[in-house]
């Protein structure tokens, strides 16, 4: 079964946008989140991880906020997308392969993943490479 394909533009946007879907949710009206958490993974998270399951840990890795409104995402069709290139910190020492990302909702720590997917082609971290997702980064609800 899935959605049709007006209510998943809906959703995306509710979700990436807090945009409200006419009749059926709002957004949180007093205490949204303002932002979401970008988090990258050296193997696939799944759907029973959290936002540290599988996650990068060479030096100076932290997630990435990013602003939960068109001003960080833009949603087309059914399709959510960075609105910029997003930089991680540069590695500072060790190394990660990221084959995934996610988005979630914890700016560290365990936390929720709402959508996680894989980044074609890997990024390869070593010490003084900055990871980036670009803004062909995506995300399809189907």
């Amino acid at each position: 079964m899935s959605k049709g394909n007006t209510f998943e533009n809906d959703f995306l946007q509710l979700i990436f946008l807090g945009n409200p879907i006419a009749d059926i949710a709002q957004n949180d009206a007093t205490g949204p989140l303002t932002a979401l958490q970008l988090a990258l993974h050296t193997a696939d998270p799944g759907e029973a991880g959290t936002q540290t399951t599988s996650e990068a840990n060479y030096g100076a890795y932290v997630r990435k906020a990013v602003t939960r409104a068109t001003a960080g995402f833009k949603v087309t069709g059914n399709t959510v997308y960075l609105r910029a290139a997003t930089d991680f910190a540069a590695a500072t020492s060790g190394s990660s392969t990221c084959t995934y990302f996610s988005v979630g909702t914890a700016t560290s720590g365990t936390g929720k993943i709402l959508y996680s997917g894989a980044i074609a082609p890997s990024l390869a971290v070593t010490t003084g490479v900055t990871p980036r997702l670009t803004t062909g980064t995506n995300i399809t609800e189907d």
